[in-house]
């Protein structure tokens, strides 16, 4: 069975306040239209369909009509698992109504073990295929807390929790398999961040497990697993160096700083003799660029972008000694009658002065909010020595907050 790999689709993702929808849309079509060249059977989708749990009606509408489009395309199985992003009871709501269309919905870790897996027929009807259809496994889940645990018994009982998880369902696939006849390949999905995994700069990403991330480790996961298709990362990665466990990464850019990255998607062919793995380039839909430096390289550059055929849209970072108060402006003027469009400018030399004066007019834009507390830290003087653990118990608040979000909860 030729299987297609994907992930983190972010559908309604917005990028400084820029709607992407056809953006999506065009990834959308493109992805039917390579699902039918390639002869894909079964399409997996491992978490962050949607950017956050109450996704728009338009974000709805372009996932519900690609679903429709999927069987016409060829393709007799999807396999949806949510991530953080996604809403879980959102994902579920209708898997009975899909499950028609041959869409299989996992949206939340199920009471019973079994209904994590995902028997898929070849076109005679006979098991060709089983898939452990792992959504991210929230703490609450996975965890129970423990009155006086340290913040290190939780990591490790977390840890344990996944793993536990894991070689259940493994379990059960194998016993699966065993009652079924033959020796048919079991693939797994995921939704979770492994040790050694590479991110870049605002692409959104967060430790899904505060505190642990060194710790979850590739060989949580059970030898039985055939190919393990995992998302969360937006870069496109091995695990490990296996070929067999992979990110595919987001289909689309995030972020300015994951534009120029390798956009894929992964194609599975998994046999009893075998599984072999291949990488399928996403086109680009969006041109995005930064632009950095003083402002004779900003000029230069901004003339260069003024040739490209479609649209691109710029991130702008001034960093000259040059006091430029007027900044926006001047860029005006620069791409004004062009196909450039500036979605963000930092004047960094402005920001520089502002700070050594001790001014209050820094914007939140310019900090995270690990900036932040560490701002509240100085300003009431906590001893280095209290500062660490303060910090790891802030964001593993943060974490937990951002997990309320995903869920649609107040």
């Amino acid at each position: 069975m030729k299987i297609l790999h994907t992930s983190d689709w972010h559908i309604g993702r917005a990028l400084y306040g820029r709607k992407r929808y056809d953006e999506f849309g065009q990834f959308l079509d493109w992805l039917i239209g390579c699902i039918e060249t390639e002869g894909v059977e079964a399409l997996l989708v491992a978490g962050d369909v949607f950017d956050n749990g109450t996704p728009s009606n338009r974000a709805l509408e372009l996932y519900y009509r690609f679903l429709c489009r999927v069987a016409g395309a060829g393709c007799r199985h999807v396999v949806v698992t949510a991530g953080n992003h996604d809403s879980p009871s959102l994902l579920n709501a209708p898997r009975e109504v899909l499950r028609f269309l041959s869409v299989h919905v996992v949206g939340c870790m199920a009471e019973a073990t079994e209904d994590e897996l995902v028997v898929l027929n070849d076109v005679d009807g006979k098991p060709e295929l089983i898939v452990c259809a792992v959504p991210y496994l929230r703490d609450r889940d996975i965890r129970r807390a423990e009155a006086g645990e340290t913040f290190e018994d939780k990591g490790r009982k977390l840890v344990e929790g996944i793993r536990d998880h894991y070689r259940q369902v493994g379990e059960a696939a194998v016993a699966k398999r065993l009652v079924l006849g033959g020796n048919l390949p079991i693939l797994a999905m995921g939704h979770l961040f492994t040790s050694g995994g590479q991110t870049v700069e605002g692409d959104g990403v967060r430790d899904l497990y505060v505190g642990t991330l060194g710790q979850v480790r590739a060989d949580i996961f059970p030898d039985c697993f055939d190919y393990l298709a995992l998302g969360h990362l937006h870069l496109a990665q091995r695990v490990s160096g296996s070929d067999f466990r992979r990110y595919s990464g987001a289909p689309v850019p995030m972020s300015f700083g994951e534009a120029g990255q390798r956009k894929v998607v992964v194609t599975v062919n998994a046999g009893t003799e075998g599984v072999t793995v291949q990488e399928i380039p996403v086109p680009c839909f969006q041109s995005l660029a930064t632009v950095r430096g003083d402002w004779k390289c900003i000029t230069e550059r901004i003339a260069e972008l003024k040739k490209a055929a479609s649209p691109v849209w710029l991130e702008v970072i001034y960093e000259g000694d040059e006091v430029i108060g007027d900044l926006q402006e001047r860029l005006r003027e620069l791409i004004d009658g062009t196909a450039l469009e500036i979605l963000r400018a930092k004047n960094m030399q402005l920001v520089q002065r502002t700070l050594s004066r001790m001014a209050t007019e820094e914007t939140l834009d310019d900090l995270t909010v690990d900036d932040v507390f560490a701002r509240c830290l100085a300003a009431h003087e906590v001893p280095q020595e209290q500062q660490a653990e303060l910090v790891t118990v802030f964001r593993e608040t943060v974490a937990a907050l951002h997990e309320e979000v995903s869920l649609g909860e107040p």
